[in-house]
């Protein structure tokens, strides 16, 4: 997956690995039909086969070509789901063979043939690859089309329990301390809830964190294995959500979800004695972002602020 850090395995991403538990197809999908030329670009299930939309499988019946992130979980839903290969084109395109697979794919759509792709599991092009062939093909001159479905990012957001009407897709976490750190103090600031994939591994590490740059009483969801046998959301504050997965062993694809910033009425003098009070703990300039996220104040204010109690304005 294109978002995640170098150290996380495919397995890892809330797009990896689906679920995907079902009988034998008992019939050959039967709605088989002459597809548009153009790029389709098809949503698969995240966890259950049969969240797959009828409108996908029309495409995957029918379209000249077939593309994937991940050729082997497409037959496998494609056999689940009774569609015959038939003797079609299935062709691996991912970040790492785009190069090589981009050209062949985009000749087939200059003949005029319709391609399908799929990600691995999810939307494609939301933290899976996909971007580069849909921009190339949108550059050629030829049709790209969504046939919408299945997404981490949208499932979690629903049963979050949090505001829905403003979000942000912060994608994954930087792998290292300090940009990991920047990163965390630019979302603090944020009015929109956020939503953020995370490896199973790093996931408490990355609560505590959180609890540093955003406050500890901000509301928070770990949505685990969405649609998948052991689903899991817990809900809770930030400290409260830390502390639950502090030093825990956790297993399957997490979405985090997290409330934006409450309305802080603070005056100068509370924000003042915070700083007095941790300047000399770290930078002024991240001292400064983290106390800017606790109390839902510009980061320059509270900069500029900490620079003056330092007498270096």
């Amino acid at each position: 997956m294109t978002e995640a850090p170098p150290e996380t395995s495919p397995e890892d991403g809330p797009n990896a690995g689906a679920d995907l538990h079902a009988p034998a197809p008992t019939a050959l999908w039967t709605r088989a039909r002459a597809i548009p030329a153009g790029l389709h670009l098809i949503a698969t299930p995240i966890g259950a086969a049969r969240d797959i939309t009828l409108r996908a499988l029309d495409i995957l019946a029918g379209a000249d070509v077939l593309a994937a992130e991940d050729t082997r979980t497409l037959r496998h839903l494609m056999e689940i789901h009774g569609i015959p290969l038939g003797g079609r084109a299935l062709i691996s395109y991912h970040e790492h063979n785009d190069a090589e697979a981009g050209p062949r794919l985009l000749r087939a759509l200059a003949d005029g043939r319709s391609v399908a792709y799929a990600s691995e599991a999810g939307t494609p092009l939301v933290a899976d690859p996909g971007y580069q062939l849909a921009r190339d093909a949108i550059a050629a001159g030829n049709t790209v089309l969504s046939a919408p479905g299945p997404s981490a990012v949208l499932a979690a957001l629903t049963v979050s329990g949090l505001p829905t009407d403003r979000f942000l897709f912060a994608g994954f976490a930087p792998a290292a301390a300090g940009a990991r750190g920047n990163w965390l103090a630019d979302l603090a600031e944020i009015k929109a809830t956020i939503v953020i994939y995370e490896s199973p591994k790093r996931v408490g590490k990355l609560l505590g964190e959180m609890v540093q740059s955003f406050g500890k009483d901000r509301r928070a969801a770990v949505c685990r294995e969405l649609t998948k046998r052991f689903e899991e959301v817990k809900r809770g504050t930030l400290a409260e959500l830390a502390d639950d997965f502090s030093g825990k062993a956790v297993k399957g694809e997490i979405v985090l979800v997290i409330d934006r910033p409450a309305a802080v009425v603070v005056d100068a003098a509370t924000v003042e004695a915070a700083l007095l009070a941790a300047l000399g703990s770290g930078p002024v300039k991240e001292v400064a972002a983290r106390l800017a996220g606790q109390f839902g104040l510009s980061r320059r204010e509270v900069y500029q602020m900490a620079l003056r109690l330092e007498g270096k304005d």
